[in-house]
C-alpha cells in the first residue's frame, strides 16, 4: 500500500471508530447502571406491570449485546490502526494473503480474506 492508501483507510477506521465509540456511549448512558424503573423514566409509586419489566429487561438485554459486539469492533479497528504503522494492514490474518480492497473498502478493519472468512462462518461455531 502506498502512503496516499494507508492515508485513506486510516480516515475510514477513524470514522467507523468515532461512530462505534458514538454508540457505546449511548448505550452507557442509557442502560448501564439504571434500574428498571430509571431507564423506563418511571416515577410512579406503584410497581412496573411484570410485562413492562420484561420488555425493559429484553431492552436492556439487547444493549448488552449490542454493546458487546461493538466493543469487540472497537478492538478490532484499534488493532488495524496499528497495523497501518506496522505496515500489516491489509493481510489476512489466517492465510497471509492480502485482503482485497474493495473488501476493505466495506470493513476497514476486516481481519480475514473474503475465503478465509467464508471458510470460518462455514465451520461449526466459526464466526471469526
Amino acid at each position: 500500500m502506498n502512503k496516499e492508501d494507508i492515508e485513506h483507510f486510516r480516515a475510514l477506521l477513524l470514522r467507523e471508530r468515532k461512530k462505534v465509540v458514538e454508540e457505546l456511549d449511548w448505550i452507557e448512558s442509557n442502560y448501564i447502571g439504571k434500574s428498571q424503573k430509571d431507564a423506563s423514566g418511571g416515577t410512579s409509586r406503584y410497581s412496573m406491570h411484570p410485562a413492562d419489566r420484561g420488555t425493559d429487561s429484553s431492552e436492556q438485554e439487547k444493549a448488552y449485546l449490542i454493546g458487546s459486539a461493538s466493543g469487540r469492533a472497537l478492538e478490532d479497528i484499534d488493532e488495524a490502526l496499528e497495523n497501518l504503522d506496522k505496515e500489516g494492514y491489509g493481510v489476512c490474518a489466517s492465510c497471509g494473503q492480502p485482503i482485497g480492497r474493495d473488501r476493505l473498502e466495506v470493513v476497514p478493519h476486516a481481519r480475514l480474506c473474503i475465503s478465509c472468512k467464508a471458510k470460518a462462518e462455514e465451520s461449526p461455531g466459526g464466526t471469526a
